[in-house]
């Protein structure tokens, strides 16, 4: 079984690949992430770390993933999983230990719960609805984010250059 971040690894390759369907920005430096970990009060996960320091955020084929950017037009404040966590936490009370990445486009939010660490400091990826308080209810994506996110965009790659 491929570890994390060996599978974020593979997902920056693709990406590299793909530059044709894909678009990211220019990567996050310590400062950033350490800021943006701070705002959150919740430390990234290895694989979600990488791939946040390689693209800051980043689309491949229609999947949008948050990651932690800033623009020019907003300033200092930190956009993407920073933004949308914070903002579901005082709106919707989403619990203080899920970190959002995506929107699953249903209106739920595609989350890592920091609550149970694995033994290389993963998360596992959740799908959080608001008003949900049961974790048990809440449907599980993966074990950890980078190989979610791998096979989430090897499957989304592969479909995109059959049908297009």
């Amino acid at each position: 079984m491929m570890d994390a971040v060996e599978a974020s690894e593979l997902l920056i390759e693709l990406v590299g690949r793909n530059d044709d369907i894909a678009n990211h920005a220019d990567g996050c430096d310590a400062g950033t992430m350490a800021a943006a970990e701070s705002d959150l009060g919740v430390a990234f996960p290895p694989s979600y770390r990488r791939l946040i320091e390689e693209f800051g955020t980043w689309d491949i084929a229609g999947e949008e993933f948050l990651g932690v950017y800033q623009t020019p037009a907003i300033g200092l404040k930190l956009l993407g999983s920073v933004a949308e966590t914070l903002d579901a936490r005082s709106q919707y009370g989403m619990p203080s230990d899920l970190i959002v990445v995506m929107l699953d486009g249903m209106g739920g939010l595609v989350v890592l719960d920091s609550s149970p660490v694995d033994q290389k400091g993963e998360y596992p990826v959740l799908v959080w609805n608001p008003g949900v308080v049961d974790r048990e209810s809440m449907e599980r994506l993966g074990d950890d984010f980078g190989s979610f996110a791998f096979t989430l965009c090897q499957r989304a790659v592969t479909w995109w250059r059959e049908s297009h």
